[in-house]
């Protein structure tokens, strides 16, 4: 479910055996692959629910630059309320996760096993709350730019062969 962050807090304070322990992660999920599902699913395993904090359009163009993201944030959004394993979707447009940490006080955050405390942008929030972080190893090496590229690839591929004379051997 697709739900504000105001609206969001009010279901954790008023039913939280429905919500708590309650995982938090966040990300892009600009073309959601099966990296990103796996991912979703060990996070879920963590805890009786999970939410996902989701970079808006606009959060992603500063992370990722001006031809990201691929899909809207309403459709990514969509798309992860549809997994049975997220519990709720909530958009944020900052460039970090800390609000989204401050205002839930989720009871673990979870990130991809390719980050370290040390790296990570919410690391003094999630330290200010005493909240754990874990991370999830990666499964299947695969990202949205490494599709992005391949697409690409096969664009400028398949571009130069329509212009190819069509009596070429």
């Amino acid at each position: 479910m697709l739900i504000s962050l105001s609206d969001l807090q009010a279901q954790v304070n008023r039913f939280p055996a429905q919500w708590r322990p309650l995982v938090l992660t966040n990300g892009c999920f600009d073309l959601l692959h099966v990296g990103h599902v796996r991912y979703l699913q060990s996070a879920r395993q963590m805890g009786r629910s999970l939410v996902v904090g989701l970079n808006s359009d606009r959060s992603v163009r500063q992370l990722k630059g001006n031809t990201r993201p691929f899909v809207p944030e309403q459709e990514r959004a969509e798309v992860l309320s549809a997994l049975a394993v997220v519990s709720a979707v909530v958009i944020f447009s900052e460039s970090t996760a800390d609000r989204l940490i401050s205002s839930l006080r989720p009871d673990i955050y979870v990130k991809g096993g390719d980050y370290q405390p040390e790296s990570l942008p919410e690391w003094a929030t999630l330290c200010q709350y005493h909240i754990p972080f874990q991370t999830v190893a990666i499964e299947v090496p695969t990202s949205t730019s490494a599709i992005a590229k391949r697409i690409y690839r096969a664009m400028a591929v398949s571009e130069l062969w329509a212009e190819a004379p069509q009596d070429a051997p």
